[in-house]
Parts: C-alpha cells; sequence; structure tokens
C-alpha cells in the first residue's frame, strides 16, 4: 500500500509514469524502504496505463458493491402483534477522540 500510496503522490505531482526509483525517493524521504519486489510489481503491473482511467474504473467497480442497511424490516411473528413495537433509541456518548495514533504512519 506504501509503495501505490507514493506512486499517486507522485503521479499526482504531474509525473505520468513514475519509476521504481521515483517510488524509492518519496518512501526514503520520510524514512521508509521500499520491498524491491513489490515495488517492481506495481511499476510492472501499471506500465502504460493511464492512473486517473484506472482509478475511474475502480470507483464505477466500488458503486455496484451493495453496502450499508440491514434489508426489508422482519416481519412479526405468527400470531403476535400486528405491528412491529418502535425500535429503543439508545443515546449514544461522543467518542472520545486522542490524538495517540495507535503506533500507525501513512506508510507503515
Amino acid at each position: 500500500m506504501k509503495h501505490l500510496a507514493a506512486y499517486l503522490l507522485i503521479a499526482l505531482a504531474g509525473n505520468e509514469t513514475p519509476s521504481a526509483d521515483d517510488v524509492k525517493g518519496v518512501l526514503s524521504s520520510v524514512g521508509v524502504d521500499a520491498d524491491e519486489e513489490r515495488l517492481q510489481k506495481l511499476i510492472s503491473e501499471l506500465e502504460g496505463k493511464d492512473i486517473n482511467e484506472l482509478i475511474a474504473q475502480g470507483t464505477e467497480k466500488l458503486a455496484s458493491v451493495p453496502s450499508g442497511g440491514a434489508g426489508a424490516a422482519a416481519a412479526p411473528a405468527a400470531g403476535g402483534a400486528g405491528e412491529a413495537a418502535p425500535a429503543e433509541k439508545k443515546e449514544e456518548e461522543p467518542a472520545e477522540e486522542s490524538d495517540d495514533d495507535m503506533g500507525l504512519g501513512l506508510f507503515d
């Protein structure tokens, strides 16, 4: 993931075809070593492809993935009341915010 993030940063900066050395440079600037095998696989997979087009295709695929909701409401049991009892609303306490990043970094 760190290799892809660096690749996308370089592409966003205007270099449409980042090289492995470009990606290594970005990663080393934040103190992260590149995994040579993964980096070469990424570069070979993206070679000759327009990154903006790939992102658009990925967005279309994600749009078709169902997400959310529990679906239709459950029907009342046979012989039960005709209407389901309203769900109780619980007051949710706001989660405490923390400045601790739990040891995770952008390129970890």
